[in-house]
This record gives C-alpha cells, structure tokens and sequence, in this order.
C-alpha cells in the first residue's frame, strides 16, 4: 500500500515511517510548514527573528520551524523514502491561531492542538498532498493511540503506554476520517518508539519532545494592547490591578503581584467585567461543567444519559463521570470526585474503558 506519513522531524513520526517501510509499505513523508512564508503573521516573524538569543525550538510554532524540516528531510533519506513539504500557514493561521486568540480575549484557555489536528494535520495537509497529485491509500502519524474497526465502525483507542497516551488529541476525528488514518505507534511505548529508532541509526533517536505549539511570550500571537482591569475576591473586593485577562489561567498561583495571609488562585476570568476572580484552594475545586461543540466518534450521542470516564487535560487518568445530555450540542458532566482547575475553553474528552467515545469544548463550571 501507498501510505502517506505526517513527519514532525522528531522520534515518533520517524520511527512510525520506518515500522511501516519495514512492513514493505510503499511510504512517503511529508511535512506541514505553519511558520509562514507570504506575509502570513509577518510582523510576529519580524520581531522574533530580530531575538538572535531568544530559541523556541523544541515547539510546534516558531522561527526555528525550518531545522525540524530539514531534520525530516534528513530521517526520510535516512529511511529511504519520497519527502515533501506543503505550506499550510494560511489555514492554520485563519483555523487554529484567530480560535486561539479569540478564545483568550474572551477569558478562556484553547488547547491549539486539538484544532490543528483534526483540522489541519489529518485534513488540509493529506488534501494538499493529493491535490498535488501525491497517490496514497492511508494517511499515518506518529500519536501513540490505536484505531480498531469493528463491523463497519471504526474505533479510536487509547495507546498501549497510558503515560504517553495521546488518544486526548485526537477526539475531534470523525468516522471518514479514521478510515484512512494508520497510528502504528499505539502498540508501544516511548523507550521502544527510542531503541527501534537507535538500532535503526536514525538520527533523531535521543531529541527532546516538543513541549508546546509555542514556547514565547503568547501576548506576540495575540497582538493586542494591554487591557487594566480589576484582580477581585469573590465577594466583588478589589485586590489589585492586572493588565489584560489573557495573561492569566484557571489555577494559576504565581504572578498575580497581589499579597494575601494565604496563597490565592485565579478562580475565574471575566470577560464583561474585565476581572480576574481569585480565591484559595478550595475554590479551585468543582465537579460539574458544560461541554459543547462536541464531537462523538460514532457520530451519534451514546445516550441522553450514561456514566463513563473523563479527562479534563491530557495528562491526567481518566475518572468517572455521569453525562446528561442537554441537546445535540451540549452536554453535563458531573464528576465523582472534585476536579482541581477546570478550564473553560480546554478539552474534556469522554472514555468508555480504552475506546474514545467523543468529547467537546468546556464551555463553563456549574458552582
């Protein structure tokens, strides 16, 4: 088979294209350059090249765009396979940066790469490369999760390694989408993703992971003025100054250059106010939310109410949740235990034991 391969120049996406040239698949590698090259954020581009000390390699999005590419280039030649690059930065900018911008002027925090995926990596990208008349049967990644078809379904499953597990990302993906889609990394683990590329001699064996879609200051992406506005408690009682709700999260402790006889939290942002709620500890907590702009996998609700699993960020293990839905774009979630830091505008997706069923945006905390 002709099998497309999605190269970020790191470990994963290498080794994922050699497994499958190693199984006598026809690969070809290509890359999606985001960075930009007509104008797109030029005066983002400007600023950061003219910080010769400043690096942001080991993230998605930056000047040093250029030398992952030129590593993929290098592991596919390593391999023995076709490279290509295509120039997504217009999408990418007008899909995955204006959402992330607008979600933080509104207060909330977006996870850029649960957009770029669904919507960039596993859709414009495989279509450029077909437009430019690139044959293939299947489109593959290095993202350690497994797809599993049963009957005419296609399932998306967590990876064998729960501690790398990146089935999070990948909620957004629809059914036509997982028929095309190969993840050949799902059945291991990192440590053996690093020694079948170090036997290999790839190059790329021992280099970091990337940490971030964007390691600088995220006021650059935003481009906006600074906004004073009022750090309040929760009783309304004026605290401090800040100067704009984006340089803020849900949880954050550090930075807030207020004093207080104990540690305070940012509790909630609001955008009509302009205020950054804050509170200790305890107010961090809450075990209800609202989701929407959901996407379930089978394509349809699994109920109007069920019990399952979820994970509010990538990192944590999944835990049990009751859903109810509210109607075909909104559901509730209530948690068993209380969940520190819920963030509206990051990802909540749902787990019925290894199998995705879907997931949605976190639209508000119910108090």
């Amino acid at each position: 088979m002709n099998i497309l391969v999605g190269m970020s120049g790191g470990v994963d996406s290498s080794t994922a294209a050699l497994l499958l040239k190693e199984q006598g698949h026809n690969v070809i590698g290509v890359t999606m350059a985001i960075w930009g090259k007509d104008g797109v954020y030029k005066e983002i581009q400007e600023k950061l090249n003219k910080l010769q000390t400043r690096k942001t390699h080991g993230a998605c999005l930056g000047p040093d765009e250029k030398e992952d590419i030129e590593a993929a280039r290098k592991v596919c030649k390593e391999i023995g396979i076709e490279f290509h690059v295509f120039d997504c930065a217009k999408q990418y900018e007008n899909i995955v940066l204006n959402n992330f911008k607008k979600e933080y002027l509104d207060g909330r925090t977006p996870n850029p790469c649960i957009w770029c995926n669904s919507l960039i990596k596993f859709d414009v990208l495989p279509k450029l490369a077909k437009l430019n008349g690139i044959e293939f049967d299947y489109f593959a990644t290095g993202h350690y999760a497994k797809i599993e078809r049963v009957n005419e379904q296609f399932l998306l499953k967590r990876g064998i390694s729960k501690n790398k597990d990146q089935s999070y990302f990948l909620y957004r993906l629809t059914q036509e989408q997982l028929s095309k889609i190969m993840l050949p990394l799902g059945e291991y683990s990192k440590d053996e993703i690093r020694e079948i590329a170090k036997k290999y001699g790839l190059t790329v064996a021992d280099k970091p992971d990337s940490q971030d879609f964007y390691e600088g200051d995220y006021n650059e992406l935003l481009g906006i003025k600074e906004l004073e506005g009022n750090i309040v408690d929760s009783t309304g009682k004026i605290l401090g100054k800040h100067k704009g709700i984006w340089n803020f999260t849900i949880g954050q402790r550090k930075g807030l250059g207020i004093s207080s006889t104990e540690p305070l939290y940012v509790i909630e942002l609001k955008k009509d106010t302009n205020e950054v709620v804050v509170g200790i500890k305890k107010d961090t907590f809450n075990d209800k939310l609202i989701a929407t702009k959901l996407n379930w996998i089978s394509g349809i609700c699994p109920a109007e109410e069920f019990s399952c699993y979820a994970k509010i960020r990538s990192t944590q293990q999944p835990t049990e949740v009751l859903i109810k839905q509210i109607d075909e774009n909104n559901i509730e979630v209530y948690f068993k235990d209380m969940q520190n830091s819920i963030s509206p505008g990051q990802s909540i997706v749902l787990y019925q034991d290894d199998i995705v069923l879907g997931g949605g945006i976190i639209d508000k905390v119910i108090n």
